[in-house]
């Protein structure tokens, strides 16, 4: 079974962190190169990487970092290393990857000796890649299970290793799939990420604007929602990128059942007012793909998240399973 382009977006080298540019992708294959860790945060506060791509790029980051400090003595290297990740985690405060791989990282440390730093955080970056890998393809099988043969599923933006692992637990369950793919303004991620990715892996995805949402599900041009979630708290609620929440209020409307996929919820996140929601340069809806699409004169504003309330959701899926969105802390 092939691995797509995407799954493999960050390369960790001798002396840098490359990162595939999915700004652009898949018209131009750019790998934007970082040689410190604060060049990585930056690479990632500009959207060079987006969903699961920037825990990937963090814990490549914290390798860099703790090359640049491995000759300190230990413990003022682990509070430069510290340092790097308080940054890494300030990027994007909304989905949670960030502040866990960082926390993974160093509480690793706090078991180990007095090794070669950059070895022990390299070390415990590919457990936490490894992990989360194992993770996503639990999950997808749980998803497969609750994907009917002959079904199409309408995606949003890019749901990355999830999407990956549920439509690869599809095939093995010998299951034919239809997509629809919003287009996912204003980066065009559902466009461009993930109807790519989909082609790749031998499905030809219908694309619709993020307007026909509702169209398609009432009038049947697709059966099922599937999204990611970038947090889901204990209560139920998911929290993913905005328009989110039109899908699911249109899912319900139709009578079609909607799915969000996450790991696990976020334990550090109660309800919604545990969760800050990342508020973009109102300039990018301006924007489409570095071209001003908006006339003079007028203003944007950019909530990069929405909240969707547990009543909308019909299955939350994790590695531990399916739960109704009431059970959610169950996955834990």
């Amino acid at each position: 079974m092939n691995t797509p382009e995407l799954a493999n977006s960050v390369r960790l080298t001798g002396d840098a962190v490359e990162i595939l540019d999915r700004r652009v992708y898949p018209f131009q294959r750019i790998w934007v190169r970082c040689t410190t860790s604060d060049e990585v945060a930056q690479a990632i506060r500009d959207m060079v990487t987006q969903s699961s791509g920037p825990l990937f790029a963090t814990t490549a980051a914290m390798v860099l970092a703790a090359r640049s400090v491995r000759h300190r003595p230990r413990d003022l290297a682990l509070a430069d290393l510290r340092a790097a990740g308080d940054r890494l985690v300030a990027t994007r405060p909304t989905n949670n990857h960030i502040r866990d791989a960082v926390h993974a990282i160093l509480a690793e440390l706090r078991d180990l000796g007095e090794g070669d730093l950059a070895e022990e955080v390299e070390r415990a970056a590919r457990a936490h890649d490894e992990a989360y890998r194992t993770r996503s393809a639990a999950l997808g099988r749980h998803a497969a299970d609750l994907l009917p043969d002959g079904a199409t599923v309408l995606t949003h933006c890019w749901a990355d290793y999830y999407l990956i692992a549920t439509v690869q637990a599809t095939q093995e369950q010998g299951k034919h799939l239809e997509f629809v793919c919003t287009e996912t303004r204003p980066y065009l991620q559902g466009a461009r990420l993930t109807a790519a990715t989909l082609v790749e892996m031998g499905y030809e995805p219908t694309l619709i604007t993020d307007g026909m949402v509702a169209a398609a599900l009432a009038d049947g041009v697709a059966d099922v929602a599937l999204v990611a979630a970038d947090r889901v708290t204990l209560d139920g609620h998911v929290i993913n990128k905005v328009g989110t929440l039109g899908v699911a209020l249109a899912a319900n409307f139709a009578g079609r059942p909607f799915y969000a996929l996450v790991q696990r919820p976020d334990p550090q996140a109660p309800t919604p007012e545990d969760v800050v929601i990342e508020h973009r340069d109102p300039d990018e809806v301006l924007h489409v793909l570095g071209r001003r699409t908006a006339a003079d004169g007028v203003t944007g504003h950019y909530p990069a998240f929405d909240t969707t309330p547990p009543d909308l959701v019909t299955r939350i899926v994790t590695e531990k399973g399916a739960f109704r969105p009431e059970n959610v802390k169950e996955a834990i």
